[in-house]
């Protein structure tokens, strides 16, 4: 009686995994059948936006699905990294992160998700440089000027971020160490509040991710002193690298990339990466990300899982050494 019962246990148990098998099987083939969300963990108009709503629109061209961007800025980005670690791991939730959130386990004592373990790494979305701007109406014709400015004023002169542990924050703290200046840090709750005071004149600059900066660059609301690169942006050939504007050490770039929710289907995982590769290598927004200043990135899946994890150790050494620490 008792083996009887055990090997009707077991047997329910294989139906229930059959069945469970034939749902993520059925579910993956009819993929997308409804809207798909992309949360952007940060307010409209900053960098990650740059990026994301040009993507969602060649996405929803060729898949006739609605992608939605659900923008939840907050906390240097861990509020919306936070909501989409929780959510439901349908298949129709997806993550777009940024180089924030590989600095925000240095930063913050406690979050309520890994990045790591929280969700399914997906790919490298984009990487473009970071700009150091200023709002025109500060005195400073090039970084030299804008060093000899910070130099004879220390503590007179503020910059932008899109929150404390972003890389805006961390970019500004290591400029101040390379170059011995002292700058006001300014925490918004993103990069497009933060661009849209330092373009109002409310804070005086700002070390940006190229994405969100470049259109400002371009119509002369904001001045670009330089970009912190090894070598010149092609889209703006007239803004000199850092190292040749007299701070050869100062190279910083951001990231964008993109997760799903932990316990997405593998099969409906591999068709979005399939997706996303094939809208980013379109005409159309291969031109947009060569004028935001990036190229168009190769690294899927475990690879991009890993340079994550690179990443963390690698500003987790940069917080250590400049003292970095929540505003």
């Amino acid at each position: 009686m008792k083996t009887h019962q055990i090997t009707k246990s077991i047997l329910q148990q294989l139906i229930y995994i059959l069945f469970s098998c034939f749902a993520i099987i059925s579910m993956a083939d009819n993929w997308p059948s409804k809207p798909i969300t992309i949360i952007v963990p940060f307010p409209a108009g900053g960098g990650t936006d740059a990026f994301a709503r040009p993507l969602s629109a060649q996405l929803t061209k060729n898949l006739g699905k609605q992608i939605i961007i659900d923008n939840r800025g907050g906390a240097g980005g861990t509020l919306g990294a936070n909501i989409a670690a929780k959510s439901n791991p349908d298949g129709y939730t997806f993550f777009m992160g940024a180089a924030h959130h590989a600095i925000a386990p240095s930063i913050y004592p406690k979050l309520d998700y890994d990045i790591e373990t929280s969700f399914i790494p997906m790919m490298l979305v984009a990487s473009p440089p970071q700009v150091i701007v200023i709002n025109p109406k500060v005195a400073a014709n090039d970084l030299k000027g804008m060093i000899d400015l910070l130099k004879k004023n220390p503590g007179k002169y503020n910059y932008g971020s899109a929150g404390n542990g972003s890389s805006h924050h961390l970019a500004g703290e290591l400029f101040k160490m390379q170059t011995k200046t002292f700058i006001t840090h300014i925490p918004y709750r993103g990069a497009g509040p933060a661009l849209a005071d330092l373009i109002a004149g409310q804070v005086d600059m700002m070390f940006d991710g190229l994405g969100s900066s470049s259109q400002h660059i371009k119509s002369g609301k904001i001045k670009a002193l330089a970009v912190a690169a090894e070598k010149r942006v092609p889209a703006f050939p007239n803004v000199p690298t850092a190292r040749e504007a007299g701070v050869p050490g100062y190279v910083v770039s951001t990231w964008y990339g993109l997760w799903a929710p932990k316990g997405t289907p593998q099969e409906i995982v591999e068709k979005m990466e399939a997706e996303v590769t094939k809208a980013m290598n379109s005409p159309e927004l291969m031109e947009i990300w060569m004028n935001n200043g990036s190229e168009t990135p190769n690294m899927v899946g475990d690879s991009f899982g890993k340079f994550v994890t690179a990443d963390i150790k690698r500003w987790a050494a940069v917080v250590k050494a400049s003292g970095a620490k929540l505003d």
